[in-house]
């Protein structure tokens, strides 16, 4: 049976859309080596993994891993948030010392203490819009946007009824200063390429 006439199937059994189900499709779709997918709203996205994204990711996870454990650091992992199918699978994640897996083998949103996402010009809606909705709906404590694109980035803190109420932008060869935050570093951006 392929994907397409599983979804017919579905739809026809009147069955609930899931992430669950979306993502199983996922895995029998012949989707490139070096893309990464996720779900943002229902929506499959698939971009792929461009060298100068991948070079900040792994800047991101090895500054910060001069403070924190591999096993709390995250990429391209997937991770159900709240709202309507938002299944993500962040640049960059860390996770909480006590966090556990829960019984699917999958962390809790609700353990999460910073998200990174590195801009891509084809998803960069996503990021800016309804994922950085989602994070603060979820009470993510920081979110940081990295746009190589513009030499940016922008970091998010302080969520509240599903919005941040902080927001600082400035540009690549700023430090990010996260030292009031629950990261508690300093990321240096001077090393990080643009598109």
């Amino acid at each position: 049976m392929t994907v397409l006439e599983d979804r017919i199937e579905m739809a026809d059994s009147g069955d609930e859309l899931t992430l669950d189900t979306m993502f199983e499709w996922l895995e029998k779709m012949p989707i490139p080596e070096g893309y990464k997918t996720e779900i943002v709203g229902g929506q499959i996205c698939m971009s792929p993994q461009r060298r100068t994204h991948w070079q900040i990711t792994f800047d991101i996870l090895d500054q910060l891993r001069s403070r924190y454990p591999r096993k709390r650091l995250m990429s391209d992992v997937r991770i159900d948030y709240p709202g309507r199918l938002n299944g993500f699978a962040t640049d960059v994640t860390l996770i909480a010392e006590d966090a556990q897996l829960d019984d699917k083998g999958r962390w809790h949103y609700k353990d999460v203490e910073f998200v990174a996402e590195v801009i891509s010009k084809d998803t960069a809606a996503n990021d800016y819009g309804p994922k950085k909705a989602t994070y603060a709906l979820a009470d993510v404590p920081v979110y940081l946007i990295v746009d190589p694109s513009t030499g940016t980035w922008h970091l998010h803190t302080l969520p509240k009824d599903g919005e941040y109420r902080g927001e600082v932008s400035l540009d690549f060869g700023d430090d990010i200063d996260l030292t009031g935050t629950a990261v508690g570093v300093v990321l240096k951006t001077d090393e990080f390429p643009r598109d």
